[in-house]
């Protein structure tokens, strides 16, 4: 992956909110000891390279600046192991599907 970008790469950038002990003071100890940080991906409207503010489009349209995180980033979540009483569901509807037309 590269860490440079050109304008029209999909990226995602970031940056500080708030930093720690200016947070809600409703919020956990421990989580009012680390910074409130924003990550957003969209479209750079101008060159950059990782580490350094970027301006961005969002697919929403907005135009949002922030540091330059990664260019291309892919989705690293997950749903776990699929449970075994999902993995029929497809094959079980359209089974019920096509009896129904047939009844019609």
């Amino acid at each position: 992956m590269s860490d440079k970008a050109e304008v029209g790469d999909w990226v995602e950038i970031g940056d500080t909110v708030l930093e720690p002990g200016t947070r809600a003071p409703q919020v956990p100890k421990d989580t009012g000891q680390v910074p409130l940080e924003y990550r957003v991906r969209g479209f750079a409207t101008e060159p950059g390279v990782c580490g350094t503010p970027i301006t961005i489009r969002t697919r929403a349209g907005r135009e949002l600046r922030g540091t330059l995180l990664a260019v291309r980033p892919g989705y690293e979540h997950g749903f776990g192991v699929p449970a075994d009483e999902m993995l029929g569901i497809g094959e079980e509807l359209r089974s019920i599907l096509d009896a129904a037309v047939a009844s019609e």
